[in-house]
């Protein structure tokens, strides 16, 4: 009986609890259903670190890359394929750049201008010029903004993903599978912090690209010039570090709070990925991930001449040549950012000693094997100086004659 009549007073208490348990849960699954604005700076000072332990990052996977060479610099479940939310729209700037024209106009079709929030509010019929759209793109975020230009570089969504596709496989991103091109959460889209790493090394190697991601705030009109729109920059990481100047954030219900970084520094240009940094309400942890990795790639690796060009590495003797030998040289100089207390870099050459004629000039004939800690980095050509013509009847009746004649 004592019991009962404890439950009937805890009854109203447990109802309220329930009732504020759904409302989180609502409010959280419609926070996620699209990419968050956000204007978030951050105000700690994140110092320079010897190491980063994987638990130090709120991010469930992250990279730090040489964006020279792309050297993965560390890597915290990097190589794991996951959703990437909005950083999807670096590809999509990228494609959009290098196959549509920046002075086309760009049609709104009813799709693309159903997409749901984050959205710029372009209507069906409505044109726009395709630079306009890239700065609403990438500087706010706009799902329709992606569908629009989609539809206009490639026909279809269908087929701009296929191109997404096809540039990351030339990109060398093998783990990413493009479906969208606003990175809304869908089944088959994914990629890993390494390979969004590297399409964000190859993306800031574009003039304009830079130029679009580094902008503060943009302002244009439809072709008709009745709606004027003006799009400020949310990557508020640009003004968080010396030398940062990209790129991407992103957020999905799915994904969690995702972002791409680059900084240029000391001589160094560095790209971070980090996905699934946090959810709802911790929006910051993704500046604070970033930060300890361009710190630890600041702190511990410096630029190294790992392999110097070698004018004259080695005679090779040629059988049945008009000449007896041939000169070999390495023209390559390789520099890569070293950690000099953990990384080992060892040569390896692999290279005939005999070459059968006829061999021509700058011919390649072998190969400077770069290992780094073990694993092999790099191929260097070893190449001829000199072609060497085979030995023929009038190559050995002239040489007789010449030793005939007193």
């Amino acid at each position: 009986m004592i019991k009962k009549h404890i439950l009937q007073k805890l009854k109203p208490v447990i109802s309220i609890l329930l009732g504020l348990f759904l409302l989180v849960n609502v409010f959280v699954v419609s926070y996620g259903a699209a990419e968050v604005n956000e204007n978030d700076l951050v105000d700690d000072e994140i110092l320079p670190v010897s190491n980063i332990n994987s638990y130090d990052l709120y991010a469930g996977s992250a990279v730090l890359m040489d964006a020279v060479t792309g050297r993965v610099l560390y890597e915290k479940n990097g190589y794991e394929q996951m959703p990437m939310a909005s950083t999807t729209k670096i590809m999509t700037c990228i494609v959009a750049l290098e196959y549509g024209n920046l002075n086309e106009t760009v049609t709104v079709s009813s799709y693309a201008a159903s997409m749901p929030k984050v959205k710029l509010g372009i209507r069906n019929g409505e044109q726009f010029i395709l630079r306009d759209l890239l700065y609403s793109l990438m500087l706010e975020s706009h799902n329709d903004v992606a569908v629009a230009i989609a539809e206009h570089v490639a026909g279809s969504v269908e087929e701009f993903a296929a191109l997404m596709n096809q540039k990351a496989r030339d990109i060398g991103a093998y783990n990413t599978n493009f479906v969208t091109p606003n990175g809304l959460d869908a089944t088959g889209h994914y990629t890993t912090a390494a390979d969004l790493a590297l399409i964000g090394a190859y993306a800031i190697r574009n003039s304009k690209f830079v130029e679009i991601t580094n902008t503060a705030t943009y302002t244009f009109s439809n072709n008709a010039g009745t709606r004027t729109f003006n799009v400020s920059n949310k990557n508020s990481f640009l003004n968080q570090m010396e030398g940062a100047f990209g790129v991407k954030t992103g957020y999905t219900g799915k994904a969690g709070y995702c972002f791409v970084g680059a900084l240029k520094k000391d001589g160094k240009i560095l790209v971070s990925t980090v996905l699934a940094s946090g959810w709802p309400p911790n929006k910051t942890n993704k500046w604070s991930d970033t930060k300890k990795l361009m710190n630890y790639g600041l702190s511990n690796y410096s630029y190294e001449v790992i392999f110097s060009p070698q004018l004259e590495y080695k005679n090779i003797y040629v059988k049945n040549g008009k000449k007896t030998n041939v000169t070999t040289y390495i023209a390559d100089e390789i520099n890569i950012l070293l950690n000099k207390e953990r990384d080992v870099v060892e040569v390896k050459y692999s290279c005939p000693e005999e070459l059968n004629a006829p061999i021509i000039a700058n011919q390649t004939v072998g190969f400077a094997e770069i290992y780094l800690n073990g694993e092999l980095f790099r191929q260097v050509a070893i190449r001829t100086y000199d072609a060497v013509e085979k030995i023929d009847f009038k190559f050995c009746f002239d040489k007789m004659m010449r030793l005939c004649v007193p």
